[in-house]
C-alpha cells in the first residue's frame, strides 16, 4: 500500500531576500496554467515572494505590487500574471475587471489577497501563506490544493 503524497511543508524565512530566493527557487518547477494564492497580512512578504518567482522564471522587469493597477503582466520564460485583490470587495469585482481570463493559461498566475476570490478560487492551486510582518522572521506554509503541484513541495531546498 503506498503512502499519499505529502502536499504541505512548512519553510523559515529570516530576511526578504531569502523569501526572494526560496521563490526563484519553486519558479523552476513551474507550469503554464498554474495559479499560486499567496496569503498573509500586509507586510508579510508577499509582494517580495513575487519578485523572487518573476527572477526564477527570468523576469528583468521590476516587480512591484500591484495594488493600484490590480494587475501586472510580466515576460519571462512563462508569462506572470500578478494580481493583487486588495482593493476589491470581491469576486465579480475581479471578474467585470478583466482581472481573470484566458491568457493566464499560458502562463503562472500570482493573487495576492485570494480571498476576495470567494467561492471562485478554484482548488487547484498552490497556497502559500506568509507569517510573520516587520523585521521579524517568517514561516512560509505551502500547500498543494492538487496532486499535480507537488512538483513545487518537492523543490523546496
Amino acid at each position: 500500500m503506498s503512502t499519499p503524497a505529502v502536499l504541505e511543508r512548512r519553510v523559515s524565512s529570516d530576511a526578504p531576500a531569502a523569501t526572494r530566493d526560496l521563490a526563484a527557487t519553486l519558479a523552476t518547477v513551474a507550469k503554464p496554467g498554474d495559479l499560486i494564492c499567496l496569503w498573509g497580512e500586509l507586510g508579510a512578504g508577499k509582494t517580495q515572494f513575487a519578485k523572487g518567482f518573476g527572477a526564477g522564471l527570468g523576469v528583468t522587469d521590476t516587480i512591484t505590487s500591484p495594488s493600484f493597477i490590480l494587475m501586472a503582466e510580466y515576460a519571462g520564460r512563462l508569462p506572470l500574471f500578478h494580481i493583487d485583490l486588495y482593493r476589491l470587495a470581491d469576486a465579480g469585482d475581479a471578474l467585470a475587471g478583466g482581472l481573470i481570463d484566458e491568457r493566464q493559461a499560458d502562463g503562472v498566475t500570482l493573487v495576492e489577497w485570494p480571498d476576495r476570490m470567494g467561492e471562485l478560487l478554484p482548488a487547484a492551486r498552490l497556497d502559500v501563506t506568509i507569517d510573520g510582518t516587520g523585521d521579524e522572521p517568517r514561516t512560509i506554509g505551502f500547500r498543494a490544493g492538487d496532486a499535480s503541484l507537488a512538483r513545487y513541495l518537492e523543490a523546496i531546498p
